[in-house]
């Protein structure tokens, strides 16, 4: 039972990381704004009120995620926030690396692989879905 309580940790640890670092996005762009994601959407050839979901995916799903409610949709939501600012906005650095030597979309990458790993593993016994709050 000691290996269940450590990979409930594990899971919330997990989910605290992703959806407060995904988080911290959300919030900069509330504070400084992102009409940018609508001039990039526009150039793409997609309607700029589309920029509004960004909230979703960098507000309201971390914060699903951070307290375990609904969590496999959060997470399916946070995948889908980073394609498309990969696709969007980094499509043409897909294959490169930055001055550090690390590669330009490692952390899309991070939020992308994690939230899979939280579709796959579930919210864990630390979280609203598993106290009977559906």
């Amino acid at each position: 039972m000691i290996t269940n309580q450590k990979e409930d940790l594990a899971k919330l640890f997990l989910r605290f990381v992703v959806g407060g670092l995904m988080l911290f996005h959300g919030v900069h762009k509330l504070i400084h704004g992102y009409g940018h994601v609508g001039g990039m959407l526009n150039q793409a050839g997609l309607p700029e009120f589309i920029q509004h979901g960004v909230l979703v995916g960098e507000i309201v799903a971390p914060l699903l995620l951070i307290v375990g409610y609904k969590t496999r949709y959060s997470a399916i939501l946070i995948i889908f926030t980073m394609l498309v600012a990969v696709g969007l906005a980094y499509h043409e650095n897909i294959f490169t690396l930055n001055q550090y030597g690390g590669w330009m979309i490692e952390l899309h990458v991070f939020f992308i692989v994690s939230s899979l790993a939280i579709i796959l593993l579930g919210a864990g016994k630390y979280s609203f879905e598993s106290s009977g709050v559906k």
